[in-house]
């Protein structure tokens, strides 16, 4: 495992993908060693903010060492990071977290889930798994859908809106009935009641998913213990009910994790 660090990074190039919704591209040599579902920790240029704030990995460009990501203003931290221009230096760490198995999913139907800034990893992920016979849920809100269009270039997109403004009326789980939708595997990653229903949907089908937990970090290495989830069997060292999300996720097998 490649060895995490803190680094400068450039921002090439950021935009407004949709309301409160930013798309930015970072010059960092991490990209050669970014895995789909890791993410990074983007440091606030204020110094009152000493800690990290951890955003997925939407896409890699290896080739010209660049990681994209897309953001939602949530607070201080990510509403300064939205005013930031091309050109401008942005500290960060990475890369953080185990992604998904990508190689558990070869010559299987596959099912990827994102539900609304849980889409963002599904795009990397798509990418990885491009030759393979890709079906993908997104869950949005309302009828900005944004990374849909790139998306459905990667397999067949089907759209569920909380509005009802676009494709099924209701979440991820509507649209899998109102499809048919059939898998051997799934990747998801969404807030965690679009979660908890994947987790249950997967053990009444016998279907194996992964999962992308959604969690308020802190450090993002491990050390400060604020991102803990229980999971179903006890840590082989700390025998207790309990894994980081940050460094033993933040993909989970469904069936390890109690959520």
């Amino acid at each position: 495992m490649a060895q995490k660090r803190k680094e400068s990074a450039i921002i090439y190039r950021q935009s407004e993908l949709a309301t409160g919704i930013y798309d930015m591209w970072l010059e960092t040599d991490l990209a050669l060693q970014a895995r789909p579902g890791q993410f990074l920790g983007i440091y606030s240029h204020n110094g009152a903010m000493l800690l990290p704030r951890p955003i997925s990995i939407c896409e890699v460009d290896a080739v010209h060492a660049r990681i994209r990501i897309v953001y939602r203003i949530a607070g201080k931290g990510t509403e300064e990071f939205a005013a930031y221009q091309a050109g401008e230096k942005l500290d960060i760490l990475g890369v953080l977290g185990n992604g998904f198995p990508v190689e558990e999913a070869i010559g299987k139907r596959i099912l990827l889930m994102g539900g609304g800034i849980g889409i963002p990893p599904m795009l990397e992920l798509a990418k990885a798994l491009q030759h393979e016979k890709l079906q993908i849920i997104l869950g949005y809100r309302d009828q900005e859908l944004f990374l849909s269009e790139e998306l459905s270039s990667f397999g067949q997109v089907v759209i569920a809106t909380e509005d009802g403004s676009a494709g099924t009326t209701g979440n991820v789980m509507d649209a899998i009935k109102e499809h048919a939708l059939q898998a051997d595997i799934i990747f998801a990653c969404g807030p965690m009641p679009m979660l908890r229903a994947i987790k249950q949907y997967s053990e009444q089908s016998k279907i194996k998913a992964y999962i992308s937990l959604e969690e308020r970090m802190a450090c993002g290495v491990g050390a400060c213990l604020g991102c803990v989830c229980r999971t179903t069997k006890p840590d082989a060292h700390s025998h207790v009910h309990n894994a980081r999300i940050c460094t033993d996720g933040p993909v989970f097998e469904a069936g390890e994790v109690d959520i």
